[in-house]
């Protein structure tokens, strides 16, 4: 008898980008990415880390610490990421500081309070609905 992972049937989240610092966490983050589906996870623990491997390669998924060590507004990245191209990636925020996101930054995806349940995570990801800038610009234009 045959068995099949979550691994091998669900890729809905496809190749996630972490960015975190704390380096027990972004294991746990890896590890619960694959665990739920990703065919391959990248981990950078700074901002310098994190353009780089987007020069390499854009994610489907980017989970991302929003104060990390080289910087305290880590959602440059995401910024950075809206303003590539016009496949965004799935942006979660990963914060134990929700306050100090601006509002207009949070509606480019969903966010996280630290600690949260990798269910959270998971849940997060798999949402295949886009925030970035093209999108937040049809929403504004359907809602008038």
């Amino acid at each position: 008898m045959t068995t099949t992972s979550a691994r091998d049937t669900d890729y809905r989240i496809g190749t996630a980008l972490v960015v975190e610092d704390d380096p027990i966490l972004a294991l746990s983050l890896e590890d619960i990415l694959l665990g739920g589906g990703s065919p391959e996870v990248i981990v950078c623990s700074s901002t310098r880390q994190a353009l780089a491997a987007l020069e390499r390669k854009r994610p489907d998924v980017l989970v991302l610490d929003v104060h990390l060590v080289d910087r305290d507004d880590g959602w440059a990245v995401a910024e950075l990421v809206t303003e590539l191209g016009p496949q965004v990636p799935r942006i979660v925020f990963s914060t134990g500081n929700p306050q100090a996101i601006p509002p207009a930054i949070k509606e480019m995806g969903k966010v996280l309070v630290k600690p949260y349940a990798p269910e959270a995570l998971l849940e997060a990801v798999r949402d295949t609905r886009r925030t970035g800038l093209l999108q937040r610009l049809r929403g504004a234009i359907s809602h008038d």
